[in-house]
């Protein structure tokens, strides 16, 4: 924490005031925190510069604030936050940058954030509510904005991903992920989380040997085919609890960050699409392939 404010304090003066109307003469912006609402602002956004604070495969659970990002943030005409523990960090920032509240759109308020737990976006419907209100937000200031049809492109997702899941009897969704990121995916398409080797909503915490000796006991158990490792964390611990369980691993998945351009999480709707095809890979054993076009 301390580290990360040393670096704000290290920007020029004339960098706090807020230029608005994209600095510079550049044109409109918009600055998001998370790859995800980057994505969904490019889509949302035609004409306007969408700056992304967060990398591919960047874990915004541990992210550190660069003075560029405050750079960005000072001439944004709008700052997309995802909200809770994701991105947190932006709060320094955007006071040094001297953001007005007004012109920061809070996307998990609008995605209907569930408790301390930030990842809202792995339910297509909740992307939708965080879409409708960022289309709303760039109306109100005058910014190029065409939402429907992305809107449609949610609705169409989450109907397919509903048909891929449905595809495999209850009974065999049970999910053993990284971390507790994908409780909103499981909440929506009626899947059984039977536990996670980091057992928190952030992958900063650390899982005792006690807890992974649990976890094996109850994958064991409950008969999990398959564990999960997402693309932001280091596999080694799933890798061994698989070992120990006599548990495959799956394709990792795409939770807190979408992936580098080229990938097959390199959009919002395109992580959805490649996580669904592999969980019901996983959940069946390699039984059934179901792909979501996105």
């Amino acid at each position: 924490m301390v580290r990360r404010f040393l670096l704000l304090a290290l920007l020029p003066l004339t960098v706090v005031a807020c230029g608005g109307s994209g600095a510079g003469g550049e044109g409109p912006s918009v600055v998001a925190t998370t790859t995800q609402l980057g994505d969904i602002a490019r889509n949302l956004a035609p004409g306007v510069k969408v700056t992304t604070l967060l990398q591919p495969n960047t874990d915004p659970h541990e992210y550190e604030v660069r003075p560029d990002d405050v750079k960005a943030l000072a001439s944004a005409d709008i700052v997309l936050r995802s909200g809770g523990e994701a991105d947190e960090w932006l709060d320094g920032a955007l006071e040094s940058a001297g953001v007005d509240e007004q012109d920061v759109v809070d996307a998990g308020a609008a995605a209907g954030l569930e408790g301390d737990d930030p990842h809202w976006w792995q339910d297509p419907r909740r992307a939708e509510k965080a879409a409708v209100a960022i289309g709303e937000a760039l109306k109100r200031a005058g910014l190029p904005e065409d939402s429907s049809a992305y809107v449609k492109r949610l609705q169409a997702l989450d109907a397919a991903v509903q048909a891929c899941i449905d595809r495999v009897p209850a009974s065999q969704r049970l999910l053993v992920t990284s971390h507790d990121a994908l409780g909103y995916y499981a909440r929506r398409y009626d899947i059984q989380v039977v536990g996670t080797v980091i057992p928190a909503l952030t992958t900063a915490a650390q899982p005792s040997a006690g807890e992974i000796s649990a976890l094996v006991d109850t994958i064991k158990r409950t008969g999990v085919k398959t564990i999960f490792a997402e693309s932001s964390v280091n596999p080694k611990v799933e890798k061994a609890v698989a070992r120990e369980a006599g548990a495959r691993i799956g394709k990792e998945l795409w939770a807190d960050s979408l992936g580098p351009e080229g990938s097959d999480g390199a959009t919002y709707i395109g992580s959805i699409a490649s996580n669904t095809r592999a969980l019901v890979d996983g959940f069946s054993g390699g039984a059934v392939d179901c792909r979501v076009d996105a």
